[in-house]
């Protein structure tokens, strides 16, 4: 465990973690036009910053600041889908001295049918300590907010 995680521990404070951004993964990105692509972009980075305030606001993690580690993200991101990377994504936990990190991403089977997906992992020992999916339906800044709230509602109730 982190040293963080120690004193969090200690106090009854949360753990630390560190939430990469989510990604996409899009079965019919070859039939998107350019402004689908960019609202989908857009939406990815609002339901990044959306999952890491509501982690903060409910006072279930200390999220940690990707910035001191984004050179290393992108560089990790260049070669390799970070959801599926056999574990680099515990690199950026440990570069960032948290106890977590939290991977998500967004499978876009079509318009109608999307789902949003969140694992949370031991920076130490690459124990998955949390992993869920929400189906959502339609292809809507609403829809996308609402089911990552119902993520955030899985988690605390798991008390993770």
């Amino acid at each position: 465990m982190c040293a963080t995680g120690s004193v969090a521990q200690a106090t009854g404070e949360p753990r630390s973690i560190v939430l990469l951004n989510c990604s996409l993964i899009d079965d019919n990105a070859a039939y998107n036009d350019a402004d689908t692509t960019r609202v989908q972009q857009t939406r990815i980075g609002m339901i990044s910053d959306q999952l890491r305030d509501e982690l903060r606001e409910r006072g279930l993690y200390h999220v940690a600041d990707n910035a001191p580690a984004a050179d290393m993200i992108a560089s990790l991101q260049s070669t390799q889908d970070l959801n599926a990377c056999n574990g680099c994504e515990r690199e950026v936990g440990r570069k960032l001295n948290v106890d977590r990190v939290g991977v998500c991403w967004v499978q876009k089977i079509s318009n109608l049918i999307l789902n949003i997906n969140l694992r949370v992992e031991d920076v130490t020992n690459g124990t998955t300590v949390f992993q869920r999916s929400v189906d959502i339906r339609g292809n809507t800044d609403l829809s996308w907010q609402r089911g990552v709230k119902s993520l955030v509602d899985l988690l605390a109730a798991e008390g993770q």
